[in-house]
């Protein structure tokens, strides 16, 4: 439950006329991104019915943040912001229009689906570290904790409808209308983007040193920081050992549950669900508390559901696991997010939330990838299970170790 102050908390920062605009543009073209998720890995599927492929495409929308996110985080902390972020939206929109044009004309291929998805990937991991600096120059700091939390809700709030809208124009045969919405979501985001006003500099001026020097410095500043370098650790098991089950949704609804496209947007939808809940109830929080205790539990309790998840045979066994995956990954996403922009020094913003946007997106990328390939021998069930392992001890390692040092 959300308590009445809370709601109040997240109401009040919703009020502002320049987070309420961004939220709307981003809510939109967020849904629109969902939509056309779903409906690569069910195409992916369609054509190969192969995990690896499943993994590959995966690894080629999440992985290229491994090597441009460091890159883009420096750069966030050099130039504006926004202008960042609207350079990136409009290059998402050419994306998803050149998708809709292979598909309405029938030449859509894997091969293309796979060079696209590493060029989406691409812009996002330029777009992530920007958009993530960008949220304390929207709201004010006492607002801040809100702000994070709120961005998780329309995030899974938009993965609750995307799929669900997806599913039924999959299964009504219209595949190109998906990636044509996508464009048109991603096109209103940006005019959004090109009339905000913002209060405060969307890049804190500094004297800037070389290009690399600055790279060097910020991952250097992370790894001495204690708390900012365990939580991106905790960040980094979760995101190969359990977070690959979003990508690896459309194989175990299809060869698992034995579904078609609508199972997919039902397991996805419910997902997303689950994570709305956990992002209203972070969002109605104070900024900080026992914030980090609450991740460590979360992360163990997210390793449970999943094991839960892969155990059962049951849709309706699963339905309720994957709604607890869902809620305790945004607890431990967004609530790691939040002890970072509360820990990092205003300079260093970008290039530590680039790693916390590099982990996001590589983690799962290396992670379904690896796990796609052993799902080839294994089937989809075991490599899941093995993650849900190494997350419940990492975690359970955690909160003994913070027992131990109070």
């Amino acid at each position: 439950m959300i308590p009445a102050t809370g709601l109040a908390k997240i109401t009040e920062t919703l009020r502002s006329p320049v987070y309420g605009s961004y939220v709307l543009g981003n809510g939109t073209s967020l849904v629109g991104n969902w939509m056309q998720r779903i409906t690569v890995g069910w195409l992916t599927w369609q054509l190969t019915g192969s995990p690896l492929w499943l993994g590959i495409i995966a690894f080629a929308d999440l992985f290229p943040a491994v090597v441009v996110g460091p890159l883009a985080g420096a750069i966030a902390d050099r130039r504006n912001r926004l202008r960042l972020m609207q350079i990136t939206q409009a290059l998402s929109c050419i994306q998803a229009a050149i998708l809709f044009v292979l598909s309405v004309t029938g030449v859509l291929d894997i091969l293309a689906l796979a060079l696209l998805s590493l060029f989406l990937g691409t812009i996002t991991a330029l777009n992530q570290p920007a958009r993530l600096a960008l949220i304390p120059s929207l709201v004010e700091p006492r607002h801040l904790n809100s702000a994070i939390g709120i961005n998780s809700v329309i995030f899974n709030l938009a993965r609750f409808i995307g799929p669900a809208i997806a599913g039924v124009i999959i299964a009504n045969g219209h595949v190109s209308w998906v990636f044509a919405l996508n464009a048109l979501s991603f096109a209103f985001f940006l005019f959004i983007l090109l009339r905000l006003k913002l209060s405060t500099t969307s890049s804190p001026p500094r004297e800037h040193k070389r290009f690399f020097t600055d790279l060097a410095d910020g991952l250097s500043y992370a790894a001495r920081h204690q708390r900012i370098s365990e939580q991106l650790l905790l960040l980094i098991i979760i995101g190969i050992g359990a977070r690959p089950i979003i990508e690896l949704l459309p194989g175990l609804a299809a060869a698992v549950f034995q579904g078609g496209p609508q199972t997919l947007a039902l397991l996805t939808s419910t997902f997303g669900a689950g994570a709305i809940v956990g992002g209203l109830w972070l969002a109605g929080r104070d900024t900080r508390g026992n914030l980090s205790d609450i991740v460590h539990v979360a992360a163990f309790v997210l390793a449970a559901a999943l094991f839960l998840f892969v155990a059962t045979p049951s849709l309706w066994v699963a339905l309720p696991a994957v709604a607890l995956i869902g809620l305790t990954m945004v607890i431990t996403g967004a609530g790691i997010q939040t002890l970072l922009q509360l820990d990092v020094d205003a300079d260093m913003r970008g290039r530590v939330l680039s790693l916390y946007g590099l982990i996001m997106r590589g983690g799962p990328a290396i992670g379904a990838l690896s796990m796609g390939w052993l799902a080839e021998y294994f089937g989809l069930r075991l490599p899941l299970a093995g993650g849900a392992v190494i997350v419940a001890l990492a975690a359970l390692r955690l909160v003994v170790r913070v027992r131990m040092k109070r």
